[in-house]
C-alpha cells in the first residue's frame, strides 16, 4: 500500500508532525533509553500506540494498559464486568485482539474469572510487556518514524541554537 494512501500512515505524520511541536529533543531521546520511560510519556504513548498499530500488535500495548486501568477498580461488581470483557478480548482462544501468552496463565486466569481480584491479570500483562520491550520496542526504535522525529528535533535544536 502506497504511503499516500494509506490512512495510518497519515495518521502517523499528522501525530507525528504535531507532537514535534509539543515534545523536546530531550524527552525523544530518553524514550531511547528504556521502555518504560517510553510508554510512561504522554507523547511516547501516544506515537508508539500508532506504530503498534501500523505493526498489527497494538493488541499489546491495548491490553497493558487496559490491565492498568483494571488494577484501579474498587468496586467488585465493576471489576467483574471488567474481568470478563478483557477475558472476551484479549485472553480467550481465538479472541478479536487475542494477546500472545502461554496455557498456563490463561488456564489460571478463567480459573479466577469468576471471581476476579485485582491481580488476576497481572501474569498476563507482565509477559505482553516482556513481548513488547523484547520484539516492537527496539523495531520501534529503528523505525523511520521514530528516526524522523529525532531528526527532525535535533535538526530544529540545531537551527534555534545558531
Amino acid at each position: 500500500m502506497s504511503p499516500n494512501t494509506c490512512w495510518l500512515c497519515k495518521t502517523f505524520r499528522a501525530e507525528e508532525s504535531g507532537i514535534s511541536s509539543k515534545v523536546s529533543l530531550e524527552e525523544v531521546l530518553q524514550w531511547s533509553q528504556s521502555f518504560e520511560k517510553l510508554i510512561t510519556s504522554k507523547y511516547g504513548l501516544m506515537i508508539y500506540k500508532t506504530y503498534s498499530k501500523m505493526e498489527h500488535s497494538d493488541e499489546n500495548i491495548e491490553f497493558w494498559l487496559a490491565c492498568e486501568a483494571y488494577k484501579k477498580i474498587t468496586s467488585q461488581r465493576k471489576r467483574i464486568s471488567v474481568a470478563r470483557k478483557l477475558f472476551t478480548s484479549y485472553i480467550q482462544h481465538q479472541a478479536p485482539n487475542e494477546i500472545n501468552i502461554d496455557n498456563p496463565v490463561r488456564k489460571s486466569i478463567i480459573r479466577n474469572i469468576q471471581e476476579p481480584t485485582q491481580s488476576c491479570f497481572d501474569e498476563a500483562q507482565r509477559i505482553v510487556y516482556m513481548h513488547m520491550e523484547r520484539d516492537s520496542y527496539p523495531r520501534f526504535l529503528e523505525s523511520k518514524f521514530y528516526q524522523q522525529l529525532k531528526h527532525r528535533l535535533q535538526t530544529n535544536s540545531n537551527t534555534s541554537s545558531v
